[in-house]
């Protein structure tokens, strides 16, 4: 059975830098008037996404309630052709490059947020030469400094995966008709359903939880054995 790990979140002591900075676009948040949930922040980010001259770019450049559930949907509707149809777009997706500022030297790797992960370039194609699949560096408009240190790259990460239906509170609704929305928390013991995870990827998010970034053992050990540092990981069980 293929082993699974999930990178955990920025740890301080062992990733170097510091940053702040977020994706340029993002579907607005809503009141649902079906589940009457107000939500946004799926976790969903596409960096590869580019809204550069798109008749909603505008609207979608800062956060906001959209009040109007059909504006809410034309927008969705109107971004939905960039990706793949299966892809989910709940509200508060982001869209395209970061756009801050950060200071380095940077780690290796730097997860900031559940469901963000970046790499220096060297990184990437080291990881890249040794047949990982799946990995896609897009450039940022972050500000870097100091001048001639190596810039990071952010990755789209596929949405595939799910977490397994063992492991989701029994009392949890089914998704939303209307806006998907499921509302429950990531379980103290995440179990993966064996049955949806990709065989031709080593990193994707998890598709009914998309904070959460898997790699395979495959990842999990070229990283440790190029010492590329800022990333530990914990090893999640499949069902």
């Amino acid at each position: 059975m293929p082993r699974f790990f999930k990178p955990l979140l920025a740890d301080y002591r062992t990733q170097k830098g510091s940053y702040n900075f977020a994706p340029k676009w993002g579907l607005p948040g809503v009141t649902c008037p079906e589940c009457k949930a107000t939500w946004a922040g799926a976790g969903l980010h596409y960096p590869a996404v580019d809204l550069s001259g798109h008749p909603v770019a505008k609207k979608l450049s800062k956060a906001y309630l959209e009040e109007d559930f059909e504006e809410f949907e034309r927008l969705r509707d109107q971004v939905r052709a960039l990706l793949p149809p299966d892809y989910p777009l709940g509200p508060g997706t982001l869209f395209g490059p970061q756009v801050g500022k950060a200071r380095g030297p940077f780690s290796a790797l730097i997860q900031p947020s559940g469901g963000t992960l970046l790499v220096q370039p060297d990184a990437l194609k080291s990881l890249q030469d040794e047949g990982l699949r799946g990995l896609r560096g897009c450039r940022t408009e972050i500000l870097f400094r100091p001048k001639g240190i190596p810039e990071l790259l952010d990755l789209h990460i596929e949405p595939r995966g799910l977490l397994h239906a063992d492991c989701i509170p029994k009392s949890t609704p089914p998704p939303c008709p209307r806006c998907g929305r499921r509302g429950f928390s990531l379980p103290k013991e995440p179990i993966l359903d064996a049955a949806s995870l990709p065989t031709d990827l080593d990193l994707f998010r998890l598709r009914n939880f998309a904070t959460v970034l898997i790699v395979t053992e495959r990842f999990k050990d070229v990283v440790e054995r190029f010492e590329l540092d800022g990333l530990t990981f914990r090893e999640l069980p499949v069902r």
